[in-house]
């Protein structure tokens, strides 16, 4: 858990890309929440960079925003 929290700030202080495993600790998801996401849509949006994918901060950060909800029983919740 440590290694994924230190990995994460050095990619975000190198780089604004993250990869899957990074966004998921990001976000607070698990990698194989964000994959289906990639499936299905609704997650946060993702880039390919030959045959890797990357997360930009900006648009976890955006997602993330674009998801606050004020109760649980806020109509718009998914």
């Amino acid at each position: 858990m440590e290694d994924e929290i230190s990995r994460a700030a050095l990619a975000k202080k190198g780089s604004p890309f993250l990869n899957t495993d990074q966004a998921a600790f990001y976000v607070g998801l698990s990698r194989r929440t964000l994959e289906k996401m990639r499936i299905v849509g609704g997650g946060p949006r993702f880039r390919k960079h030959g045959r890797y994918v990357r997360y930009h901060i900006d648009d976890l950060e955006s997602w993330s925003l674009g998801h606050g909800k004020a109760s649980t029983s806020d109509a718009s919740a998914k």
